[in-house]
């Protein structure tokens, strides 16, 4: 099937404009077609496009935002930085392309020590960033398996996934030392064709599952097709000796659905990606066996923690049409399913770099909640929970420990806290940021 990929444009200060979720400028584009020229704008304007083609039917999209252009994303970054350099003492030396700055990256109690190095010339949050903005312990995550469902094929998986940790002073990650499993949707070894999009969405979960749980062992399952039905046998394989999942990938919400939330209830932590089109919900995230993962803007920020998130205009949120509350859900604007639970950078302003070569240049910066969903299973393989977590409900119990994410909208809506941050629990951001590993 060529169904033919619209290039979401998004200019910087659309939002602030209440111009609405994105700027669009809509380019024909057939599946595996050469990059579009970038059209001519401002080398400040973050330019993106979904990796993955447009879907119909019970057919599923992956949720990653590819930057067109990156070097805009570390140039929104430096200028932030320089900005807080100026403001603060520096703490930690920080270096993005080819300009050398500073950063202050204190937590709410103390400077945690990172795992691998901070210094970098690709564009996009590093591990180190990811791991400061969040409180990530170091040393941690031994004996536990992030299992990833992705469709179709990356060939070229675990050779970027060792560019990306090597480039990063992270531990290698491989199949000869067992760190690295690739199996089909059935646990084979054949693997399925391959897509470049989905191999983009593929590279990104394995290099945030690497940045957040550098001792985690990963194990990928690649569905045979984005058919709903392969996912879903792809989802039970997946189960099988991991500590948690995470799915990037997203479908419209269907009168049915609820039939097929048993493929998500394994007793153990299983996160999927809210959605990248702002204000609405998708499915399974609406799953109430799932944490549903919304997004943000993430910033260096002249405060104890140093950083600063706003909710992301992109990110999924609302109230579900067919599924029902759960018990641990207690906001009154829903009477059904709330989406989201929890929440992580996904701004392609504030975007993360990876490193994809399928059909890619090599590093790359991306957004969408594809980067929070694995960010959080990660997390949850840090907490070394997984057994005893069915549900978010978890994270309902441990609010404090999570960072309250209040301003930032993606939309209109009846209800002001399904479309905006506030105080407490919101829609496009849950209950919060990870805050180290106590809310999971």
């Amino acid at each position: 099937m060529n169904i033919a990929r619209s290039r979401k444009v998004r200019v910087a200060g659309c939002a602030a404009a209440g111009l609405g979720v994105l700027g669009l400028l809509t380019v024909a584009q057939g599946a595996g077609a050469v990059r579009p020229a970038l059209t001519d704008r401002p080398s400040w304007a973050v330019q993106t496009r979904n990796a993955c083609d447009a879907v119909t039917g019970r057919r599923v999209r992956c949720a990653a935002v590819e930057v067109l252009n990156p070097s805009a994303v570390a140039m929104n970054a430096d200028a932030r930085i320089r900005d807080l350099a100026r403001r603060r003492q520096p703490t930690t030396t920080t270096t993005r392309r080819s300009t050398t700055t500073t950063a202050t990256t204190t937590t709410t109690t103390a400077p945690l020590p990172v795992a691998g190095t901070c210094t970098t010339t690709h564009a996009g949050y590093t591990p180190c960033d990811l791991r400061s903005a969040y409180a990530i312990p170091p040393a941690a995550g031994q004996g536990q398996t992030v299992a990833i469902v992705d469709a179709y094929d990356d060939p070229n998986a675990e050779s970027d996934l060792a560019v990306y940790r090597a480039a990063y002073g992270l531990p290698a990650c491989t199949t000869a030392n067992g760190c690295f499993q690739k199996v089909n949707q059935s646990g084979g070894a054949r693997v399925p064709t391959a897509n470049a999009g989905w191999a983009e969405e593929i590279s990104l979960d394995l290099d945030m599952v690497s940045a957040i749980c550098p001792a985690c062992h990963i194990r990928l399952v690649e569905a045979s097709s984005n058919n709903l039905s392969n996912l879903l046998t792809a989802e039970n394989q997946a189960a099988v000796g991991a500590s948690a999942i995470s799915n990037s990938w997203t479908a419209g919400e269907f009168s049915t659905e609820s039939s097929y939330d048993s493929y998500f209830n394994h007793g153990i932590p299983i996160t999927v990606s809210s959605g990248d089109s702002g204000y609405g919900v998708t499915w399974p995230a609406s799953s109430p066996y799932v944490t549903a993962v919304g997004g943000t803007s993430l910033v260096p920020a002249d405060n104890a923690r140093g950083w600063s998130e706003t909710a992301w205009n992109g990110a999924g949120s609302g109230c579900s049409a067919y599924e029902a509350k759960p018990v641990a859900q207690t906001d009154t604007g829903c009477p059904s399913r709330t989406v989201a639970d929890v929440s992580a950078v996904a701004d392609p302003n504030t975007g993360v770099a990876a490193y994809d070569t399928y059909q890619s240049p090599g590093w790359v910066a991306f957004g969408g909640t594809s980067v929070a969903a694995p960010i959080v299973a990660s997390v949850y393989a840090l907490a070394g929970n997984g057994a005893t977590i069915a549900t978010p409900a978890y994270s309902y119990s441990h609010p404090g420990s999570l960072f309250d994410v209040t301003s930032g909208s993606n939309g209109t809506c009846a209800v002001d806290y399904l479309c905006t941050a506030l105080g407490g629990y919101d829609g496009p951001t849950g209950l919060g940021t990870p805050n180290g590993t106590g809310a999971f």
